[in-house]
């Protein structure tokens, strides 16, 4: 497979215009929705909010156009888009495509994502660009390409990007992955101006998710803990950002915002709470 290509599973001909009626449904487009993680589950929300779909898959495509067809079975146009982010060619020619089959593009959530440890004493500047090229770049492309297309819609459009609560208290042996979504709040901050001095319609936020979606490999007594060092002593499930992106993606008057959605994970300091350093406070 070339990389550099989009396809598109689609229940309509190349060569069949989008009806005056199907260009008035507004269109979100999810990157990384194709695995059965969260950004499944944010283009599903998408979908039942009357949204049309465009999924994204790399190695996930079979899953992926599963999708396509059952929410097409069920009244929705979906598509999906097969390549991969950070392939410079890749977002450009998804919009392209997008544009082409649907006539519009309102919404774009960049839920692309690699999320890889390795002890830091063995991080090698491979690790670190793989993290960068998927995380920061394919993040920096899509929207670009997607944000310049809306630039030109009167109705404008929004960008949901995707960081991390932990880049405020990043943990051991990640750091080549927060090297890169480290970037993402800066990011949010600079498009969000790029795109709305150029249309003021065009609105850019992000969400920085807690665990949401724990992993079947997760031991019971790491589970129990993740939900003890959350500020509401619950596990997050991927429809609470799914409801955040549709949020920000609909809310008229919100942008350059980085919205955590962790719980208070990322404001708390765990049972034991921070020392404080006042010379006359004493805790009971």
């Amino acid at each position: 497979m070339n990389s550099n290509k989009a396809e598109a599973n689609t229940n309509l001909s190349n060569n069949e215009e989008p009806t005056q009626e199907m260009r008035e449904k507004r269109v979100a487009w999810i990157t990384g929705s194709g695995a059965l993680r969260v950004g499944q589950v944010i283009a599903k929300h998408f979908a039942s909010q009357g949204y049309r779909i465009a999924l994204h898959a790399n190695t996930s495509f079979e899953i992926a156009a599963k999708c396509a067809s059952e929410m097409i079975q069920s009244g929705t146009d979906a598509i999906v888009l097969r390549g991969s982010v950070e392939e410079p060619a890749f977002a450009k020619t998804s919009v392209q495509r997008i544009v082409k089959h649907f006539g519009r593009l309102d919404v774009l959530v960049n839920s692309a994502a690699v999320w890889d440890w390795q002890p830091f004493e063995e991080t090698t500047a491979q690790d670190v660009q793989r993290q960068f090229e998927v995380n920061t770049l394919g993040t920096f492309l899509c929207s670009q390409a997607a944000g310049l297309h809306m630039t030109l819609q009167h109705s404008g459009g929004a960008i949901i990007l995707v960081g991390d609560w932990a880049v405020l208290r990043p943990y051991p042996d990640f750091s080549a992955y927060f090297a890169g979504k480290g970037a993402i709040e800066t990011m949010t901050r600079s498009l969000a101006i790029e795109l709305a001095t150029r249309n003021p319609a065009v609105r850019v936020n992000a969400i920085l998710p807690g665990p949401v979606m724990l992993d079947p490999s997760i031991s019971p007594e790491s589970a129990i803990r993740i939900k003890q060092q959350c500020l509401l002593k619950r596990h997050g499930k991927p429809e609470h950002v799914a409801q955040a992106a549709y949020f920000l993606a609909t809310h008229e008057f919100i942008t350059g915002v980085c919205l955590p959605v962790d719980g208070g994970r990322s404001i708390y300091a765990g049972p034991s709470m921070d020392a404080i350093a006042h010379p006359t406070f004493h805790r009971h």
